[in-house]
């Protein structure tokens, strides 16, 4: 939920107008929203490039994930890794134009450390990959904006973990 819905949903609950410190608030969030939406496109424009290269940074470092018996083994499955990073990828993205982690929580962590436990994916590897994501999404973006973005796939691990 953005910084705006909240806001509107905390003063209607209490039946009053916004209050200065909500507006400063909203007022910050709306002058922030030109650099949210470069990171998104950022992000969304390079998604095959981080994938792939978050992919082979994961399976460097994590070898045994495309190893025989190994949750990556095999074409077919090492697509799929690759797909669930694409998917992080594109929650974080939600992340950032939302500017709160809400869409993040509400459709990609509900249910998914029980899903990687009831497939035995482990967990710890997926969240090996969502931080490649983040270290070649930092590497396309500014400082500003790497920092801004880079909460968002901290977020995606620590709910993983």
């Amino acid at each position: 939920m953005s910084i705006v819905t909240k806001s509107i949903v905390n003063a209607d609950a209490e039946a009053r107008y916004l209050s200065p410190g909500e507006l400063d608030r909203i007022k910050g969030f709306v002058t922030s929203g030109e650099r949210r939406l470069r990171i998104a496109q950022v992000l969304t424009e390079s998604r095959e490039r981080i994938v792939k290269e978050a992919g082979n940074q994961l399976f460097q470092k994590r070898p045994d994930i495309v190893s025989p018996g190994g949750n990556a083994y095999g074409e077919e499955m090492t697509a799929t890794c690759l797909r669930d990073l694409d998917y992080y990828l594109r929650l974080v993205t939600y992340g950032v134009v939302a500017g709160d982690v809400t869409p993040i929580e509400e459709i990609g962590l509900v249910g998914v450390k029980e899903m990687y436990n009831s497939l035995g994916t482990p967990l710890a590897g997926v969240a090996e990959g969502v931080r490649a994501l983040k270290a070649v999404a930092a590497g396309l973006l500014s400082g500003e904006d790497a920092s801004e973005a880079s909460a968002y796939f901290d977020y995606v691990v620590g709910g993983l973990l």
